[in-house]
């Protein structure tokens, strides 16, 4: 039985050539590798070359071009004016005495306050956002001297019916 084992020694030395044809196999490779890198380099740098002139060119193409859509897209869309703001309202006889009495519209009501408070210099020149109200205003505010336009707004709509 001693001798059966011995044969089974003889297979390791069998592997060693393998190993060799592996190797031998790995140095070819190894220069075909080597002879592709010079070309790579050639090709990226063409590439580099060629994608820096043409991103020139389309970028001053394309800036024209999104400007176009929105003046189109802004002519499609004209906004409709809601029914509500441009119902006539009644203006109280307090808001009367500086927009008149006539039936108007919301926005029209806020135009007349507006070239009212521009036109006796109501607005504050510190802060733009407030109006110093006179005599006729400081009625439709309630009795306030000072009053944010967005809180006019407000207060201009307790007067009309």
């Amino acid at each position: 039985m001693a001798t059966a084992k011995k044969p089974a020694a003889k297979k390791p030395a069998a592997k060693k050539p393998v190993a060799a044809k592996k190797v031998a196999a790995k140095k070819p490779a190894a220069k075909k590798v080597a002879a592709k890198k010079p070309a790579a380099k050639k090709v990226v740098a063409k590439k580099v070359v060629a994608k820096k002139a043409p991103a020139k060119k389309v970028v001053a193409k394309k800036a024209p071009a999104k400007k176009a859509p929105a003046k189109k897209a802004a002519a499609k869309t004209a906004r409709k004016p809601n029914a509500a703001f441009m119902k006539p309202m009644t203006p109280s006889a307090i808001l009367a005495a500086v927009v008149g009495a006539a039936p108007l519209p919301r926005t029209e009501v806020t135009k007349k306050v507006w070239d009212y408070i521009k036109k006796h210099k109501l607005q504050d020149s510190e802060n733009r956002r407030n109006i110093n109200a006179d005599d006729k205003l400081k009625a439709v505010f309630g009795g306030k001297k000072t009053v944010s336009m967005f809180e006019m707004t407000k207060l201009i709509s307790g007067h009309l019916k």
